[in-house]
């Protein structure tokens, strides 16, 4: 069937960019007439195996990746005992693996493979070659096909000190003796990463890099409650003890983990928080990269990163102000109709914010309201998915609250997909530190955006490709379909008997472009932080209180924040150039799943699958 958009986003300054061009070949996977049967055999051979072991290759630098995605197991068993080695040399050495097998990736002859290994090859090719440039700035923590960019290697959301807890509970399995050993060796490990993250940070000081104070003052408050829980075991030692109960592992876990936990850890993490302490004390507050050393060439690396396009901030910028300008055009004969019609979009999605028809209750009792409600729509979500799919995923997740230590410094909601192979289900993280994050007309898109079609459906489909490419993730791509999951929504039918509805799917339209605004104007323009407060608050009428943790994450993951509208606006340009060269041979079903299909990529990539889509329907 044919789902026509609703709307569509200005593209002025984005088709400019040109990002769409693409060849016309084949479908990713399908057959193609070798001259030599026989070399062509060996060389696809040759190029499948290569990709292999650069997965392997950069799983070993990323062990916890490789028990994220299940693949930590018989012969790379070994995996599930490490972490990262997070020390200078650790990241050196990390970059000199991905120096080397660039090379072998350039070197190789692609000419005989498939079109679906060609991508991969090329989806490498892009991946690495970004990092082994951000590998080049002089600090920060650089991604390899990732969504995060980060110059300051410990700060309200990044580090080991968030991130291993959350891991340690939720992905590092328990199921035998050998996973409970696994974890000890784990916990035994933290002290060196956090150790390796403080002398990097230390480094980054004595370049002149300091995190703005705003941001220092968060995280301090958050490494202190989390201080506090390992200094009395806590929750690392809570999850092993309560899960080889549950699995009846013997052995003495309570008092082995809670050495490790209190006598090595505990001290290493009290060393972090007196170096950022000691930072806070000379920090300034200006929230841009301007403001740092080599901050020009680090945010537009960080843009080049997470858009992957070559748009440049100013760019960005007036794309972001078209965009939000047509969005707002379709919000104002909605809320006339549900009799919001004073004042501009921003002030009546302030005033509809403050409508308690909308609002869940406070505390324990509106927390169970929420997961409920987000329950029933993905129940509703899955249902619509033989419309907009030929082949459907599982959709194979569960929802959980983030841990309350995260929640003061981190967004509304996230997701992703589980492991190749459906043991660790896809999750979608949603943040209660308050219900007044929420409303009513706000949790059907997040469901759609984190879950399905979003982020857990794509990945399902992802996961099904060579290793390489469950690991490399874009985040214009990611970001980009989530956006278009959202869009999905909306053509099914989600908000048709709920105009609110409707209007929240369009604020948070509105607010990914505010975002190209805030994020390019922090960076470049040298907004402070308040300004991006209030351009959010004013133009979009989001709540204060909300947008202020968003801004900060924009401060400390700087160009993430713009790849979300970017990459939607490809997809969707994308899709109109199926529609325009299909006509009536076009079915949504088929462009779907050719997107999917084709993985998660660079937009140019993305580009040149659709065209092999389009060319395959032509034949």
């Amino acid at each position: 069937m044919t789902v026509m958009p609703r709307f569509a986003l200005s593209r002025r300054a984005f088709l400019a960019s040109g990002t769409a061009a693409a060849a016309a070949t084949f479908l990713p996977g399908c057959q193609t007439v070798a001259a030599s049967a026989g070399g062509q055999a060996a060389g696809q051979t040759a190029g499948e195996a290569l990709l292999d072991d650069i997965a392997w290759n950069l799983l070993r630098h990323e062990p916890t990746r490789a028990t994220g995605l299940g693949v930590d197991t018989g012969g790379r068993a070994y995996l599930r005992a490490q972490l990262e080695d997070a020390t200078p040399e650790g990241i050196a050495n990390k970059a000199a693996t991905l120096r080397n097998d660039l090379a072998r990736v350039r070197a190789f002859d692609t000419s005989t493979l498939d079109a679906a290994t060609r991508t991969s090859f090329e989806v490498v090719e892009s991946a690495y070659a970004t990092a082994v440039d951000g590998f080049a700035l002089p600090y920060g923590d650089i991604p390899v096909g990732s969504w995060r960019t980060a110059p300051y290697s410990v700060i309200q959301n990044v580090g080991a000190y968030i991130d291993l807890p959350r891991f340690m509970d939720s992905d590092h399995p328990i199921a035998t003796q050998d996973d409970a050993e696994a974890y000890m060796s784990r916990l035994e490990a933290i002290p060196a990463t956090l150790n390796g993250e403080l002398t990097r940070i230390q480094s980054a000081r004595a370049m002149g890099v300091v995190p703005p104070d705003f941001l220092l003052d968060k995280a301090i408050d958050q490494m202190t409650a989390q201080l506090a829980d390992v200094q009395g075991g806590g929750t690392m030692v809570e999850s092993l003890v309560r899960r080889t109960a549950e699995a009846g592992i013997a052995g003495d876990w309570q008092a082995r983990a809670q050495a490790v936990v209190t006598q090595q850890v505990a001290p290493a993490m009290a060393a972090q928080l007196a170096e950022l302490r000691l930072q806070r004390g000379i920090a300034g507050s200006n929230p841009g990269m301007w403001a740092q050393p080599h901050g020009a060439e680090w945010y537009a690396w960080s843009l080049r990163s997470s858009t992957t396009t070559r748009l440049s901030p100013d760019e960005i910028h007036e794309l972001g102000l078209s965009t939000l300008a047509d969005i707002h055009a379709q919000m104002d004969p909605i809320l006339r109709d549900i009799g919001y019609t004073s004042g501009s979009v921003g002030d009546r999605m302030t005033a509809l914010a403050d409508d308690p028809r909308y609002k869940f209750a406070d505390g324990d009792p509106g927390r169970a309201e929420i997961m409920d409600f987000i329950q029933q729509r993905i129940a509703w979500i899955r249902e619509q998915m033989p419309r907009a799919f030929r082949r459907l995923a599982s959709g194979n997740l569960e929802v959980r609250r983030l841990p309350p230590a995260e929640e003061p410094g981190a967004p509304g909601a996230y997701g992703g997909a589980g492991s190749v192979d459906g043991t660790v289900p896809g999750k979608m993280w949603i943040n209660l530190r308050t219900t007044d994050l929420h409303r009513q007309y706000t949790i059907p898109t997040l469901v759609h955006h984190e879950t399905i079609p979003g982020h857990v459906w794509e990945g399902e489909y992802s996961n099904q490709l060579p290793l390489i490419r469950s690991i490399l993730a874009f985040n214009a791509f990611s970001e980009g379909w989530a956006l278009y999951a959202e869009q999905l929504g909306d053509e099914l039918g989600a908000y048709a008997d709920h105009p609110a509805w409707r209007l929240g799917y369009l604020q948070d339209a509105a607010f990914r472009a505010c975002r190209l605004v805030v994020d390019t104007g922090l960076h470049h323009k040298r907004w402070t932080r308040e300004q991006g407060v209030q351009f959010f608050v004013e133009r979009n009428g989001n709540n204060a209180n909300e947008v202020g943790s968003e801004v900060d994450r924009y401060c400390s993951w700087p160009g993430q924040a713009c790849g979300y509208m970017i990459g939607k606006l490809e997809i969707l340009r994308q899709r109109q150039r199926a529609i325009d060269a299909l006509g009536n041979r076009y079915d949504l079903r088929d462009f779907d799943q050719a997107v999917v299909d084709g993985g998660n990529a660079p937009l140019d990539v993305l580009a040149a699958n659709v065209g092999r889509y389009i060319a395959h329907t032509q034949a």
